[in-house]
């Protein structure tokens, strides 16, 4: 059962005119599917995903434009691929608790939805563009920068950027090499242990290229855990020192 949506417009700072726009975004194809209706595709938030990717592009886009002006096109491509990818909507959603808000299918519901990164990701583009879509023509633009530039901003002062230029993280790192230097093969990371209580936990994760594990790392987070793990198969490749 999907919280009340007053609690997540609380959370977003933005009061809907037209509530229905904030349903559609939270509304995921697995349960406009069960509805039954023939056009089921157009009451889900697929839509509003597809608006929503432009308006973070265009946002996220004038930031670092203005915000880095001595940083050359590459690397302000490479920081806005590091702050708009999957696993960084997926952080920004789980600041706003978005899972606990949505609307699943059962099957979707069961299978832990709320908490897959892709699904809460999309579900992050689509509420930016119901803000957009609802702030209405002037204030739209201004409205979503007023939420979404907090997350942004955070997420670059995060990232190895110095004077002039900027260096990847690990995870980057290593998947620019892969695709550099490998003909195939995707990265996967993987959680292969876990130790201590809930509120300490330490993890531990392994990166694997096809059916080989290339490095392993520990963190308190899985996050911290995966650049660890990216680290290790730097030095393995001989990309980087242990």
């Amino acid at each position: 059962m999907a919280l009340p949506l007053d609690g997540l417009e609380k959370k977003l700072g933005y009061r809907f005119k037209n509530k229905e726009l904030l349903r559609r975004a939270l509304t995921h194809s697995s349960y406009s599917n069960e509805t039954g209706a023939r056009n089921h595709h157009l009451l889900c938030n697929e839509r509003l995903e597809f608006l929503g990717d432009s308006v973070l592009s265009i946002i996220t886009s004038e930031y670092l434009y203005r915000d880095f002006a001595e940083h050359p096109e590459g690397d302000l491509t490479r920081m806005r691929a590091s702050v708009v990818c999957e696993e960084a909507l997926a952080s920004y959603s789980e600041k706003l608790d978005l899972g606990s808000y949505l609307l699943l299918g059962r099957g979707e519901s069961q299978n832990g939805g709320a908490k897959k990164p892709a699904v809460i990701a999309d579900a992050f583009e689509a509420v930016l563009a119901a803000i957009y879509l609802d702030a209405g023509e002037g204030d739209a633009l201004a409205t979503v920068r007023a939420f979404l530039l907090p997350f942004i901003k955070e997420a670059v002062a995060a990232l190895p950027v110095t004077a002039g230029s900027y260096h990847a993280d690990n995870k980057s790192r290593l998947q620019e090499f892969i695709q550099r230097e490998r003909d195939s093969g995707a990265l996967e990371y993987r959680v292969i242990g876990e130790s201590g209580p809930d509120h300490n936990k330490t993890f531990e994760v392994g990166v694997y290229l096809g059916s080989n594990c290339i490095g392993r790392g520990m963190g308190h987070s899985k996050r911290q855990a995966e650049q660890a793990a990216a680290k290790d198969a730097l030095a393995l490749f001989g990309v980087t020192e242990r």
